[in-house]
């Protein structure tokens, strides 16, 4: 699953450092953008699963033009958490209606998927 969140980048120098305005203490630098980038990346990415395992909620994502920082500039960075979280699988036994089960079956659905992306989507509410 995606997420994206406005971030502001500052320069200090020769290196640059990055801040998050909607997720406090999600921070990161880099010495070069591309490397800053990457590194915000992945300090999205951990913040987000350390929330979302410890039940917490995720702060709603500011409208990036309504963010006008003093110094540096804002830009957008998007991760997935797909690569940082546990991937051992845990089998669910559930039940749908047969018609359901039918109709999705033919679309060739996923059904694991639906529910992991359902699920994600459940617990950020």
């Amino acid at each position: 699953m995606m997420f994206v969140y406005p971030a502001i980048f500052h320069q200090e120098d020769n290196a640059y450092w990055v801040e998050f305005p909607d997720l406090p203490g999600c921070q990161s630098f880099g010495g070069t953008l591309p490397e800053t980038m990457a590194e915000a990346q992945e300090a999205l990415a951990a913040y987000v699963l350390t929330l979302l395992e410890q039940g917490k909620p995720l702060a709603q994502p500011s409208d990036i033009g309504a963010i006008s920082p003093e110094d540096g500039f804002t830009s957008l960075v998007a991760c997935t958490i797909d690569q940082y979280k546990e991937t051992r699988a845990v089998k669910k036994t559930l039940t749908i209606p047969s018609w359901l089960n039918d109709r999705a079956t033919a679309m060739g659905v996923n059904f694991s998927q639906v529910l992991q992306e359902a699920l994600i989507t459940k617990i950020q509410a």
